[in-house]
């Protein structure tokens, strides 16, 4: 027991360990214990928000409100997780080359590119927010009420870019126990802040929905602020200095390759579900649409802890690649594989046997209970191959072929789910259900399409 705590502190010490040579099971769990933990905190933003509006007087609104929004942040999240990936690519090929200033100087390129593209979005979804409610299926009186939420969420897309993507350098440089921690800084002040702004306490003055908004953007800031200062002052591996954001073209050039199949590889799967959350909302109404929502947020809450072990597949590929063992690297995606089917496989038995349970913690409307509860059942049949597309899906980022990934999701949710959706759900008049059968029938294709890639083996020739 003594062994397994000792352990557990080291993977969640911060220690800087050299991945490409310890055992294999060792590298992957060391890396996946705090990458896990720090993706099952951000999916914790979006429960403590599903929660707490949840009890608000408006519930039914506000519920599809937070759900719509991070609907279309999720284009936001494409961006950061796709310049994150070509800052995880970059830095764990240059630290395993045990080359830390190149590192430090890629890094801060990916953060220059970044800022610059996130900003502009971000300033449209402030301007426009109300409008990409009723886009997105909200009726009129249910886009007034949330759209001071929406703004202030889409003026924060800045702070989540920044939360992400320096999380993912510091997931190249193998400390992923720092990216852990940022995310639970800002949980905690989320926590702390969520009830003191949507109710009121003292002078602070309740601000109802919109409180919700202005706690989470603090506590990602907060989060952000404490990432700051372990990669501009703190004595880590990764230490960028300030002339490293002096715009470098060919450091750039190689971003821009990397990342734009990245972010778009994103894009289309965040927008394919977009169109799937506006198929629920047009065949099922208002409490389909929260109902999915909810089931959304649950599901997340589990999938983001086994995209958080996958994430060790794509350091220990991009380090091992570096370090010229690449048999070495495709050892560890197997063996990531194994742990995420594992993971996943339990996940699946809870959603079944507890799933009715799980979403009346957050709403007790019995038909939006019924809705979820449903989605829920039948989303949980596709977990274990959900597990093992993740673990591919990351390997061939780490390796810094972005492209693979991006046809893959293209053909996967573009020319197979959203068609297939559309024809259960309209043709065959299943409504939502036939939306929630096409998402595991869709993840099953896709996984099954990138196995066979990888063991195909052309990301082993990719340079960066």
């Amino acid at each position: 027991m003594s062994r397994y705590i000792n352990f557990l502190k080291k993977a969640l010490s911060g220690e800087e360990i050299d991945y490409t040579t310890i055992t294999i099971r060792s590298a992957v769990l060391l890396l996946a214990i705090p990458m896990m933990l720090e993706m099952a905190m951000e999916s914790v933003f979006a429960l403590v928000d599903l929660y707490f509006v949840g009890h608000l007087k408006e519930s039914g609104y506000a519920i599809q409100t937070v759900g719509l929004t991070e609907s279309v942040l999720s284009v936001m999240y494409s961006i950061a997780i796709g310049m994150s990936m070509a800052a995880t690519a970059m830095v764990a090929r240059r630290v395993g080359e045990k080359n830390p200033e190149q590192a430090s100087r890629s890094a801060a390129q990916v953060l220059l590119v970044s800022f610059i593209v996130t900003f502009i979005l971000s300033l449209l979804g402030v301007i426009y927010a109300k409008e990409i409610l009723l886009l997105m299926g909200s009726r009129p009186e249910a886009a007034e009420y949330g759209k001071e939420f929406t703004r202030i969420m889409m003026g924060s897309s800045v702070i989540i870019m920044l939360l992400f993507l320096i999380n993912g350098i510091f997931r190249g440089a193998g400390n992923a126990a720092i990216a852990m921690k940022s995310l639970w800084i800002a949980n905690i002040a989320n926590i702390i802040l969520c009830p003191v702004l949507i109710k009121g306490i003292g002078p602070v003055p309740a601000m109802g929905f919109t409180g919700a908004a202005l706690a989470t953007t603090i506590g990602r800031s907060i989060g952000v602020i404490y990432q700051l200062y372990h990669l501009l002052i703190a004595d880590t591996q990764i230490r960028i200095r300030l002339n490293y954001f002096k715009p470098k073209l060919d450091l750039i050039k190689t971003i821009i390759k990397i990342a734009t199949p990245g972010i778009f590889q994103f894009v289309i799967a965040s927008c394919s579900w977009i169109f799937l959350a506006q198929l629920v909302a047009t065949t099922g109404g208002e409490n389909a649409s929260a109902g999915y929502q909810t089931a959304l947020r649950l599901m997340m809450f589990f999938m983001l802890p086994a995209w958080g072990l996958s994430n060790a597949a794509s350091t220990l590929v991009g380090q091992n690649m570096g370090a010229g063992e690449i048999m070495r690297a495709e050892k560890s995606v197997m063996k990531t594989v194994k742990y995420n089917v594992i993971f996943m496989i339990t996940v699946s038995l809870i959603f079944v046997l507890m799933g009715d349970f799980l979403v009346g913690f957050f709403t007790q409307e019995k038909e939006i209970k019924d809705f979820a509860t449903n989605a829920l059942h039948i989303m949980s049949i596709g977990f274990i191959f959900y597990g093992i597309g993740m673990v591919m899906i990351n390997a061939f980022n780490g390796a810094g072929d972005t492209w693979t990934p991006t046809w893959v999701n293209l053909c996967g949710f573009w020319l197979f789910q959203i068609p297939l959706a559309y024809v259960l759900s309209k043709y065959f008049e299943m409504g939502p259900k036939g939306v929630f059968i096409s998402i595991p029938v869709a993840e099953a294709l896709i996984t099954i399409v990138a196995f066979i890639l990888f063991k195909r083996g052309q990301w082993k020739k990719v340079k960066i």
